[in-house]
């Protein structure tokens, strides 16, 4: 009875051994984070709603740094800068607000009305462009001359698209439409009073 007790004994300690053995071996579960993912696709300029977004788990890893915690309050009434498929994440730096300035590091980040809403159409966040004033009265530049060169684009919100567009003084949109920029600072005065005063457009970049 002696023996059988000590053979069970030793079953249950190797046992316990094998296991402990398994658990050491394991790899550690990866840790996880919560995101918000857009729950069908956004275009530009649009205004998230409740309906428009999900929470969902993914590896803390796949989480880009700085994004924030995951409150759908913080995303719902916010303004997407550029288009967002389903199922992406939409990180403060996908929202029009100052976190965009995290994108230009460095650089000025500032509204720029464009003359021309159908070319402003063309933009697409992530495009580099330069910008060029006209001055429709026939002044200096009204050939038209560069005023920001190399210029990030970081949100092209539609028109009326919930931007907040400020409206003139006869109750009416101003014409053009607005784009969000990341330009080098000594680049500031120059390219504000120009969408002030003149005829602001764009030509794309060689690669």
């Amino acid at each position: 009875m002696l023996l059988a007790r000590r053979r069970l004994l030793a079953a249950v300690l190797t046992g316990l051994a094998v296991l402990a053995a398994v658990r050491a071996v394991a790899p550690v579960p990866a840790p996880t984070a919560g995101v918000v993912v857009a729950a069908r696709d956004l275009p530009a300029g649009s205004t998230v709603t409740a309906d428009d977004i999900e929470v969902r788990t993914v590896a803390a890893a796949l989480v880009p740094p700085g994004t924030g915690p995951p409150e759908p309050a913080a995303v719902v009434g916010r303004v997407v800068a550029g288009p967002v498929g389903v199922g992406e994440q939409l990180a403060a730096t996908r929202l029009v607000g100052e976190e965009l300035a995290d994108a230009g590091p460095g650089r000025t980040t500032l509204p720029v009305r464009l003359a021309d809403a159908a070319a402003a159409d063309l933009l697409r966040v992530g495009d580099r462009v330069d910008l060029v004033a006209a001055d429709l009265q026939g002044g200096p530049g009204a050939s038209g001359s560069p005023v920001a060169t190399g210029v990030d684009v970081l949100a092209v919100p539609a028109v009326g698209a919930g931007t907040g567009d400020p409206v003139g003084a006869g109750g009416a949109t101003p014409p053009g439409s607005l784009v969000v920029v990341a330009v080098d600072p000594e680049e500031v005065g120059a390219l504000t009073q120009a969408s002030a005063a003149g005829f602001v457009t764009f030509t794309w970049q060689a690669p």
